[in-house]
């Protein structure tokens, strides 16, 4: 039989695979889990997060009953509307809170203004500042500094 010059072509559409099929998919993500990630982001003010959508939990303590895969689609999104920095160095992705970060937090959270991420606080040091400044090492020490010898910077 002879053909006919009207062949209809299916169209051909690229296979899906159940990894395609994975990164296509909306990922959709509870209340409860979005605010325990802003919560902490807020807490620490960053937050390093692996490229790996595969891994069944995030590897910071605090977020560990969360996906990696819902920590890096709420991170992508803050970083999207400039609230947070994002910088990417072997296969990780750190995210930085940027000041209009701190204040669309502070309202999607209910926070007062004086809280503050443990990154914009101030250390306390343990021990004032200039004790012990009168009692330093002159220079007889055993180790392998520059010091000139015992004696060295002594006045007789």
């Amino acid at each position: 039989s002879r053909s006919s010059p009207f062949v209809i072509h299916r169209v051909l559409q690229p296979e899906v695979t159940p990894l395609t099929a994975d990164l296509a998919a909306m990922v959709l993500i509870s209340k409860k889990e979005k605010r325990q990630i802003l919560e902490h982001l807020f807490q620490e003010g960053v937050i390093c997060v692996k490229k790996d959508a595969r891994a069944c939990r995030h590897n910071e303590q605090q977020l560990e009953a969360i996906p990696n895969l819902h920590v890096m689609m709420v991170l992508r999104s803050l970083c999207s509307k400039a609230f947070v920095t994002e910088t990417f160095n072997w296969q990780w992705y750190y995210y930085y809170l940027t000041n209009e970060g701190i204040d669309y937090l502070r309202g999607v959270l209910n926070l007062p203004p004086q809280v503050m991420p443990s990154t914009l606080t101030k250390q306390r040091p343990t021990r004032p500042a200039l004790a012990g400044a009168d009692q330093a090492d002159r220079g007889e020490g055993k180790g392998w500094g520059k010091g000139k010898g015992k004696g060295y910077g002594k006045e007789d």
